[in-house]
């Protein structure tokens, strides 16, 4: 069995591992965010990303196209040109690549047997890869009925392995810094199970998962009220049980007090008891609280629970990191820096 790990973990991991010039395998059920984990240590590491799906490709992309040498009559192997060879410029701006080997275990035996070479030797056919191009792979687990096909054991150990599991407190710090829409986080933080609600045996065109979450942002991003004719937008990103539970929750916030009436008296404003309501609650002072209001919502936040601050100071100085500067918001993390940590 391989330790299962959090998202969050594996950014560091990962790095820990193709630092030491070896391959890391990360695995997990589908939509977790493989593949943007990717792209955020390209980023983050100034790499041009290239993002291979291995269980679209044919043994020749990897090993190269055959032609014969005009000057020795023999046949040799042309590379594809999505592959950095030694020899060639790093992109401007550019410290290398990271070339992801995405549904690894998904491909054909035939390709994978293709795929040894690259992660072996850094070889494409008869060409190394270039000194600055890093490798790592990543692909579904068996266990989930994804497609996949059994690694070889002449591979397994030349990669570095590793499950990843989803949780919804690390995906809450992900969308903070990532601009996922404020009531998507407010509904995950009420209901933490509906971030992923995968099932191999399930019969729905789709399922709530961290990618399909990303997409249910997306779509309601433009509408302050979500309108009724819009639901098949929610439910055909996350299937209709999950979709219709979210559309409820966001009627929520149609009956939310008004956060300019939260600013003028929020000590005196009406606090409805439901737990649904004061997660929205604190969902939207996040979403709205700037240096120029800050006071009189930190006064209102307080009178929920401590929980609810929490959630609402992390969610607003991941998205306004110069909120610190307010004095109210400063006395507030002076009372409670070991909640918020």
């Amino acid at each position: 069995m391989t330790m299962t790990i959090k998202m969050d973990q594996a950014k560091e991991l990962v790095l820990d591992v193709i630092r030491a010039r070896l391959v890391p395998f990360l695995q997990s059920s589908p939509g977790i965010g493989k593949s943007s984990l990717a792209r955020e240590i390209a980023e983050e590491n100034k790499l041009q990303l290239i993002d291979i799906r291995l269980s679209q490709m044919d043994p020749s992309d990897l090993q190269g196209l055959p032609f014969k040498h005009q000057d020795t009559n023999k046949a040799v192997y042309a590379p594809m040109s999505l592959f950095p060879l030694r020899g060639e410029d790093i992109p401007e701006g550019k410290e290398g690549w990271l070339l992801l080997l995405d549904e690894f275990n998904s491909s054909t035996p035939a390709v994978q047997a293709a795929a040894y070479r690259v992660v072996l030797d850094r070889q494409v056919g008869q060409y190394d890869l270039h000194p600055r191009c890093l490798i790592m792979a990543a692909g579904n687990l068996a266990t989930d009925k994804a497609i996949v096909s059994r690694v070889g054991t002449a591979m397994q150990s030349r990669l570095v392995h590793f499950t990843v599991d989803v949780d919804a407190k690390v995906w809450g710090r992900w969308a903070d810094r990532s601009g996922i829409d404020h009531r998507v986080k407010s509904f995950i933080n009420w209901k933490p199970e509906a971030l992923h609600q995968f099932d191999p045996n399930h019969q729905d065109s789709t399922f709530a998962c961290p990618r399909t979450w990303d997409f249910v942002s997306r779509l309601v991003q433009p509408y302050d009220v979500l309108p009724a004719e819009k639901l098949p937008l929610i439910a055909g990103a996350i299937g209709e049980g999950m979709g219709r539970e979210f559309f409820g929750f966001t009627k929520i916030y149609s009956e939310l007090p008004d956060i300019h009436a939260i600013q003028r008296d929020p000590e005196g404003i009406t606090l409805p008891d439901e737990p649904s309501v004061h997660h929205a609650l604190s969902g939207l002072v996040a979403y709205h609280m700037t240096l120029r209001n800050a006071d009189n919502l930190i006064k209102f936040l307080k009178r929920l629970s401590i929980d609810y601050q929490v959630l609402s100071l992390r969610s607003c100085i991941a998205r306004v990191p110069d909120i610190r500067q307010s004095e109210a918001v400063r006395e507030w993390i002076r009372a409670n820096a070991s909640e918020l940590m």
